[in-house]
């Protein structure tokens, strides 16, 4: 069914219980519990689920940011015939609570008003969000209904699956699986494994085993009834260092880690086990990504595109109101970003149709000014990319320099660009989201129409950083990708005469980088005329490769100690070098970016 063309005539779903009443519904099926305000909108993990779920003939009510001193708000819905479907929200809540550095943040883009105190004290009972939501959210439904089965998802749940490092703790955290104690864990892009889970619990069967792309949570006994071979590795099976093992030797963290990230980009059909202190975790392959019909279903689903109207003033909204997500997934794999991780390394697009009827509701709606905002997803320029043969094992694309068998379609993207633009009532349309530089250089017609006609003044890009072993370390193409795009940059500029800027991202105290590394960059990017606008300490978030650096002081590659700036001075040190380079000009000052990229808004 086509979607309607205007987004006032959409309800959002129930978040009240007068909403359901309204509906004439005396049970809801399913409570999606989130710590960030409901925003009914397609690039919200949230809003997702939960219209997927409502058309396959679900009641689906939405408990966004409850309160978490008491189990009060579990119990608004009464209880829900099949489960509590638990996340965090768009980020970590750490992340989402604390700077990198552990300072409290004063603002939360995911709350009303951007504040995350629900009232003047800021007590612990008074934030809108607790740390470690999916935990304290998960212990809440337990106590408000016991019996009722608790599915942990969203990127808190998918990122901290495993062992993983806590850095406002400074310690190593079992899988949040086993510590909320949760039915069932959805990893990744969860759309197929919460629609099993759904139809599984709805037709009275309440075995939850073997789902792709979840992970289970089994006893001793149990693990060796479905391993009778015990931890011993097989070609269905692979052991990961567990809680002991790391314990006792740190080292191991690596090791698991390697594993983990081995296995997602692989997409291998293993399962990984990895025994926790009282429990072992078992997480199955992963789903399968979502086909380009699948993914055009289901953003086709209707959304009011909306706050809720009980926080109508989210500034999270604002960002990404007039924003379409056109493809998911990525293979760039940087050792400090969890994408790969959670979206999974194969790369989705929507079609053109699909993107083309989503700009159509945005610009028939009454406040639309004439800007899409953003055609873009965690990667925008992956859009419509493929691969001669198929995929391989490593599913590294972009690393150390382009793959031949990555073909981008030029012309698809080129065509989405003009028809967009060509929507009446249409004005502008921008490339927001980030651009890999080669393989926008590998599409110099693309390159060219962005800079010319789809970039707001400035052009976002993500060196990170400049010297030869820390982007080996971070898994980023060398210093002469970023010569050779600055020059082009800039000859385009002369013919266009469009002065576009680049907007440089660089991460300081990555591990690896010592003051010597920061002061050889500083002259590198003057040279290039670059004038940094943003960077950010390194933050050693869950789920990646350079976090488990900084845990080990291990080389990703190889099993050799390197240097990790830990402490605040050596931090606070290599930023000061690189506030060398800042604007002087600039209003405001330079923002924390989330290296790890987990609240990119096509997340979930």
């Amino acid at each position: 069914m086509p979607p309607t063309l205007h987004k006032q005539q959409v309800q959002p779903l129930p978040a009240t219980p007068q909403e359901c009443a309204s509906r004439g519904w005396n049970q809801v099926d399913i409570v999606l519990v989130s710590g960030d305000a409901y925003i009914d909108h397609p690039s919200f993990g949230i809003a997702l689920i939960g219209r997927l779920l409502e058309s396959e003939g679900y009641r689906v009510a939405v408990l966004a940011q409850p309160r978490f001193d008491r189990p009060d708000d579990f119990r608004l819905f009464g209880q829900p015939r099949l489960f509590f479907g638990i996340s965090g929200g768009n980020l970590d809540s750490i992340v989402a609570n604390y700077s990198g550095n552990g300072k409290v943040r004063d603002q939360d883009s995911y709350s009303p008003d951007g504040k995350p105190w629900r009232g003047q004290t800021q007590s612990k009972e008074e934030r809108r969000r607790p740390d470690r939501a999916a935990l304290i959210y998960a212990a809440l439904a337990r106590a408000a209904y016991k019996e009722v089965p608790i599915i942990l998802g969203g990127v808190e749940a998918s990122l901290r699956r495993f062992i993983h490092y806590d850095y406002k703790q400074a310690r190593l955290r079992g899988s949040v699986l086993t510590e909320a104690k949760a039915d069932l864990l959805v990893y990744g892009m969860g759309e197929r494994a919460i629609i099993e889970i759904a139809r599984r619990l709805a037709t009275g069967n309440t075995h939850l085993n073997g789902i792709a792309g979840t992970c289970e949570r089994l006893t001793e006994r149990n693990f060796q009834e479905c391993f009778p071979d015990g931890a011993e590795a097989t070609a269905e099976l692979t052991i990961l260092p567990g809680w002991q093992t790391i314990e006792n030797d740190i080292s191991q963290f690596m090791t698991a880690e390697r594993l983990i990230d081995r296995q997602a980009r692989s997409r291998e059909a293993t399962i990984l086990a990895q025994l926790q202190q009282n429990f072992w975790m078992i997480q199955h392959p992963a789903a399968l990504p979502l086909s380009t019909v699948e993914m055009d279903r289901l953003y086709d689903l209707p959304f009011s595109r909306r706050p809720h109207p009980t926080t109508p003033n989210v500034p999270a909204y604002a960002m990404i109101r007039d924003s379409i997500t056109i493809v998911r997934g990525c293979s760039g794999n940087c050792s400090f970003c969890a994408i790969t991780r959670h979206q999974g390394p194969a790369v989705s697009s929507r079609s053109r149709k699909s993107i083309l009827r989503e700009a159509r509701i945005i610009a028939a709606t009454d406040d639309f000014n004439g800007t899409i905002s953003d055609l873009g997803g965690p990667t925008a320029n992956l859009y419509a990319t493929s691969c001669k043969i198929g995929g391989c094992r490593k599913h590294d694309c972009l690393y150390p320099q382009l793959c031949p068998n990555l073909e981008a379609d030029e012309e698809s993207f080129l065509s989405l660009l003009e028809q967009t633009r060509e929507i009446p009532g249409v004005k502008h349309v921008f490339i927001s989201s980030g651009l890999r530089m080669a393989l926008l250089r590998s599409t110099p017609r693309l390159m060219r129409t962005i800079i010319r006609d789809h970039c707001p003044g400035m052009l976002k890009i993500a060196p990170e950083h400049t010297e030869a072993a820390i982007l080996r370390l971070m898994h980023k193409e060398g210093h002469q990708e970023l010569q050779e795009f600055v020059r082009e940059c800039q000859r385009l500029n002369q013919e266009l005469k469009r002065p576009v800027l680049l907007s440089p991202y660089l991460i300081s105290a990555h591990p690896g980088c010592t003051d010597a590394h920061c002061r050889a960059m500083v002259p590198k990017l003057k040279e290039l005329g670059l004038t940094v606008r943003q960077f950010q300490d390194f933050t050693p978030t869950p789920g990646t490769l350079s976090t488990a650096m900084y845990v080990t002081g291990l080389d990703r590659d190889r099993d050799q100690k390197i240097f990790v700036a830990r402490t605040k001075s050596e931090r606070r040190q290599q930023r000061q070098l690189l506030e060398q380079l800042l604007d002087p000009s600039a209003t405001n000052p330079p923002t924390p970016r989330k290296m790890h990229k987990m609240g990119t808004k096509k997340d979930k």
